[in-house]
C-alpha cells in the first residue's frame, strides 16, 4: 500500500527527485509520471525532441518541472541536461525511470531504503535478465556491457545496462561527459566508479511489452558500434591511468618510502631473486627511452612477469628530474660505441635540452638501451648480493 505523505517526506529529506527523460513515448508517458507523482512531486521530464503530442501530454502536468530541446539528440544528452537541471534546483540525488513503461513506480522506495545505506553510491536497479520476455539482443547486450564494466573497475555488476537508477549528484557535478546517446549510461557508470563512487544494486521489476507493441529507440548497429568505441576508449585509460593511479594510492595510502622499502625489500615471502628481477627491471624500464609511457609499461609487464610491483615502481623511479641529465649523458656516452666515427660529443650539463637530444636521436637511443640493459643487470646482481648478505647477517645474529 502506498504511503504519500512518508514517501514525499523521504524524497524531500534525501533532497531527491526523479528524472524521466522521454522521446515519442506518448502512449505510456502520462502513466509513468502519474505513477511517480503518487510518490513525489520533485519531477523533472525531459522531452527529447519528441516529434508525437508529448509536448501536449506535458502540459498537462504543471508541478513538474520540465526541459524540452529540438531537435532529438539522444537518452544521454537528455539525461546530462535533467541531471544539470537536478543540481541547479538543489538536489542531491536523481533517480532516473524510463518513460516506455518498462520500470514500475512501486519501487521507487527500495532505491531510497539503500540511499540511506549508500549515501555515496550509484544504486542500480537491477532486473531479472531471466525472464521469457527479455529479447534476446538486450540479454547479450548486458551481458557484454557487464564484462566490459568489470574490466573497466573491477566491479561486479548483475545489469550495467538498466536505465533505472539512482545517481549521487554532488558527485557528478563538475564532470565533463563525451557521449550523448545510450552510452553515456555506461560512461557515467564507470567514471563514477573511477571517482570513487560505490556500485550497488537493487532488485525490481521489469516489463518488456509484446515486440509487435513495443517501442524501442535503440539502434543495434549504430548504437552497439558506439558502445564499443566507448569501451575501447574505456579500457586504453584504464590500463594507462586508472590502474596505475589506484595503485600509486594504494601504495603510498598509509606507507612512508622507508616502510615501503623495508616491507617490500626485506619483509615479503619473496625469494631474494624475485626482488633482485623486480629492482634491476624496474631500472631498466626507467631508462629505456619511452618516456611518458616509462611507469606505465613497466607496472603493465610487471603484473604480466608477476613482478613486485612495488619495488619494480620505486626502482623505476630511477628516471626522476634531478637525474635525468645523468642518464641522458651516459646514454651519449654508450651509443658511441655503437656510432663509430659519427658519434656526437655531448658534455655533461645540468642543462641539457630536448634540442640537444634531437640532434643525434640515434646515438642517444641506442645508448639509452644499452644503459638500461647494463644499469638494470648491475643494480639486480648487486641487489641479491646485499640481499644475501643481510639474510646472512641475520641468521648469525640470531
Amino acid at each position: 500500500m502506498i504511503q504519500p505523505d512518508l514517501y514525499r517526506q523521504k524524497f524531500d529529506e534525501l533532497k531527491t527527485c526523479v528524472l524521466i527523460p522521454t522521446y515519442n513515448n506518448a502512449a505510456t508517458l502520462a502513466g509513468v509520471i502519474t505513477d511517480v507523482l503518487a510518490y513525489t512531486n520533485n519531477v523533472i521530464v525531459v522531452n527529447d525532441g519528441s516529434t508525437d503530442n508529448t509536448p501536449d501530454i506535458l502540459a498537462a502536468f504543471t508541478g513538474i518541472q520540465q526541459v524540452s530541446y529540438s531537435p532529438n539528440k539522444g537518452k544521454g544528452w537528455a539525461l546530462r541536461k535533467g541531471i544539470a537541471r537536478a543540481i541547479e534546483l538543489g538536489y542531491h540525488y536523481t533517480i532516473s525511470i524510463d518513460s516506455d513503461g518498462q520500470h514500475f513506480a512501486k519501487d521507487l522506495p527500495v532505491f531510497l531504503e539503500k540511499l540511506e545505506q549508500e549515501r555515496n553510491a550509484v544504486i542500480i536497479g537491477a532486473r531479472n535478465m531471466d525472464q521469457a520476455s527479455v529479447p534476446g539482443k538486450s540479454s547479450f547486450g548486458n551481458k557484454f556491457s557487464n564484462f566490459w564494466f568489470k574490466v573497466e573497475t573491477g566491479i561486479t555488476s548483475p545489469d550495467t545496462q538498466s536505465g533505472y537508477r539512482l545517481y549521487p549528484l554532488l558527485l557528478l557535478k563538475g564532470m565533463r561527459f563525451i557521449t550523448r546517446k545510450y552510452e553515456f549510461e555506461i560512461e557515467v557508470l564507470v567514471r563514477a566508479a573511477w571517482k570513487g563512487a560505490a556500485i550497488v544494486s537493487v532488485p525490481v521489476t521489469v516489463y518488456y511489452a509484446p515486440k509487435e507493441t513495443r517501442v524501442s529507440h535503440f539502434r543495434p548497429f549504430k548504437d552497439f558500434t558506439r558502445i564499443s568505441i566507448l569501451n575501447t576508449i574505456l579500457v586504453l585509460i584504464t590500463f594507462l591511468y586508472i590502474k596505475p593511479r589506484n595503485f600509486f594510492r594504494s601504495l603510498f595510502q598509509k606507507k612512508t618510502w622507508k616502510n615501503l622499502v623495508n616491507d617490500q625489500l626485506l619483509h615479503t615471502g619473496q625469494s631474494d631473486t624475485l626482488k633482485a628481477v623486480s629492482i634491476g627491471f624496474g631500472v631498466f624500464m626507467g631508462i629505456i627511452p619511452i618516456w611518458g609511457f616509462q611507469l606505465a609499461a613497466a607496472i603493465f609487464l610487471a603484473v604480466i612477469l608477476r613482478l613486485n610491483k612495488a619495488l619494480v615502481i620505486i626502482s623505476a623511479n630511477i628516471s626522476i628530474p634531478p637525474m635525468i641529465p645523468l642518464i641522458i649523458f651516459l646514454s651519449y656516452k654508450m651509443g658511441t660505441f655503437w656510432m663509430h666515427g659519427n658519434a656526437v660529443n655531448m658534455p655533461f650539463t645540468r642543462h641539457i635540452t630536448l634540442e640537444m637530444v634531437k640532434q643525434n636521436l640515434q646515438q642517444y637511443i641506442y645508448g639509452s638501451i644499452t644503459l638500461a640493459v647494463t644499469a638494470g643487470v648491475t643494480i639486480g646482481l648487486l641487489t641479491f648480493i646485499v640481499l644475501k648478505l643481510f639474510k646472512r647477517k641475520t641468521l648469525l645474529a640470531a
